[in-house]
């Protein structure tokens, strides 16, 4: 598949890159199995997905590159709400049983799912209230980090505060922001800057050099140099347009470093489209510039140094990005797609 071109920009007042390139069709959803697609990760010549639904059981769909389901994972765990899937060294998958749209749940939970079937469920406890929350990062230790849906402020990250243990809950801690801006990509399930600026999805690269969050519209691509994951995500992230997606909520890494994003087709629609943007990683963690040095004279080893003049400050020419307008409150209801789901 051919490279796409990337362009940047400057974010007005965030220092941040804004990457162009346009997402590539790679294949059409169509089986109502993943008609609320909302988690995705990518191995080899395979893809593993899940629905967003409440049929009694947590089942993984794995996909070929068409898009062509070639078989189910099926655990014996009725979820809640998985909103996310992430995909570990092991091959254990995660999903994020983390949605919580009324604000109703005592606990989360995530599921490490083995590639027979065996589940291991571990459930978890915010420490300052209830949240509901779609995006699930693995960090290059393995550790669970949770970012919050809020539809005012900041999306707040969460990770345990010691080891999972399966026979109680486990406590989480707050350990970073991110601080999403509104855009104006178009797409989304309404037309309003809040959907632009709602985290719905999170994806970490195969060597953990990057770190993926998306919104319904656009991805934002945050270097993570140290392994510090909490950190990073309060960095100046590479913003990457992914427009006139209805629902968008999956977003996944290949290993080539690219990036694969996909929406839900439910509500009425009959498919949707994987997506793919070349170059991700290398967008976000370019090369290092190779230092050049200048040959040097007799003469001016000789000549004793200059006084230099003060450097005139750069003009700065801030890039509108963004798009304007409030979040209202009333939206938070807006975005509930259903009130559904049994505690697993």
């Amino acid at each position: 598949m051919r490279a796409v071109l990337v362009v940047f920009g400057l974010l007005t007042g965030a220092g941040s890159a804004i990457a162009e390139p346009a997402p590539v069709a790679v294949c059409s959803v169509t089986d109502e199995r993943l008609s609320e697609l909302s988690g995705l990760a990518a191995r080899g010549d395979e893809l593993f997905a899940v629905n967003d639904s409440d049929n009694g059981r947590l089942a993984v769909q794995v996909m070929d590159r068409n898009c062509a389901i070639t078989r189910t994972t099926t655990t014996s765990i009725n979820p809640f709400d998985v909103e996310d899937l992430s995909l570990a060294p092991d091959g254990t998958l995660w999903a994020a049983d983390t949605g919580d749209n009324g604000k109703t749940r005592e606990t989360v939970a995530l599921h490490a799912v083995s590639p027979d079937g065996t589940a291991r469920l571990y459930r978890l406890t915010y420490p300052d209230g209830k949240h509901d929350a779609e995006a699930l990062l693995l960090d290059g230790s393995g550790i669970p980090h949770i970012i919050t849906k809020e539809t005012i402020g900041s999306a707040l990250v969460y990770r345990p505060v010691s080891g999972l243990i399966e026979n109680a809950p486990t406590p989480l801690e707050q350990v970073a922001r991110v601080s999403i801006r509104g855009t104006e990509t178009p797409g989304g399930p309404l037309t309003n800057p809040v959907v632009t600026r709602v985290v719905t999805g999170g994806a970490m690269s195969a060597d953990g050099r990057v770190a993926a969050l998306r919104t319904y519209t656009d991805a934002y691509l945050f270097p993570v140099p140290d392994g510090d994951l909490a950190k990073a995500l309060e960095g100046d992230p590479v913003r990457v347009p992914l427009p006139d997606e209805p629902q968008g909520e999956a977003i996944a890494f290949d290993g080539d470093g690219a990036l694969l994003s996909a929406s839900e087709f439910g509500n009425g629609g009959v498919s949707s489209q994987l997506r793919r943007v070349e170059g991700a990683v290398a967008a976000a963690v370019p090369p290092e510039p190779t230092p050049t040095t200048a040959p040097t004279s007799d003469a001016d080893q000789a000549a004793p140094p200059a006084t230099a003049a003060p450097a005139s400050p750069e003009p700065t020419s801030p890039w509108p990005v963004v798009g304007g307008g409030a979040v209202a409150l009333v939206l938070v209801g807006a975005l509930v797609r259903r009130s559904r789901r049994r505690r697993a």
